[in-house]
């Protein structure tokens, strides 16, 4: 199966790239979406057609692929953002960074003790590099929105690399897919932060008080 999923990891480190170096945050969110449908596939890709592979494949694919991120593009419609302006960092320097800690972690990969199915595939470097450019985007960034896609991606490497431990550890991996609620709690929340900037108060007993 390495002929498949070697090319679906390169699409995820390329996803990366672009996130990285792109400030229209309806694009980045569609990105990033669709590098969570294709982590989706890696638990069938690595496991096969197990229903704990199925169940893994279908969590992943709701929570990164559906819920979070049409979560964060309901977010931006609220809260009128469409790109990010200011960055902390310019793109074109956290893109090279992004393409540095991407070879580091090539390298650092091969240095590691692993099992010789690991060191022949790609799933270690980009759970590293993934990791990497996750948290490029949540230290160089300035909009939350950005800053909670940074999350999800650092989070989805994370996932990458509970793939290769589904079956040792199930329970645990299917644990981490929590981390994604977690993002939807982030997401309300900049919602909740927004109402309450543009209202004096977001109690809603004050609606009983309208007249027709």
């Amino acid at each position: 199966m390495m002929e498949l999923i070697n090319p679906l990891l390169l699409a995820v480190i390329l996803i990366n790239f672009y996130t990285l170096g792109s400030a229209r945050l309806v694009a980045c969110i569609r990105v990033v979406a669709i590098q969570g449908a294709l982590l989706a596939l890696l638990p069938l890709l690595s496991h096969g057609m197990t229903f704990h592979a199925m169940l893994l494949a279908a969590e992943a694919f709701c929570f990164k692929g559906v819920v979070i991120p049409w979560l964060l593009l309901r977010a931006i419609r609220r809260v009128r953002i469409r790109r990010e302006m200011e960055p902390i960092v310019g793109f074109v320097p956290t893109l090279i960074l992004g393409v540095l800690t991407t070879v580091g972690a090539f390298l650092f990969a091969d240095l590691l003790p692993l099992a010789p199915e690991h060191h022949d595939g790609m799933f270690v470097p980009t759970a590293l590099a993934t990791m990497f450019s996750g948290f490029l985007l949540l230290i160089t960034r300035r909009k939350a929105i950005t800053q909670i896609l940074g999350y999800l991606m650092l989070e989805n490497g994370i996932f990458i690399f509970a793939v290769l431990l589904s079956a040792a550890m199930p329970v645990m991996v299917e644990a981490g897919i929590l981390l994604d609620l977690l993002v939807g709690v982030f997401v309300m929340g900049i919602v909740v932060n927004q109402i309450s900037r543009e209202f004096s108060t977001i109690n809603t007993e004050r609606l009983t008080a309208l007249k027709e």
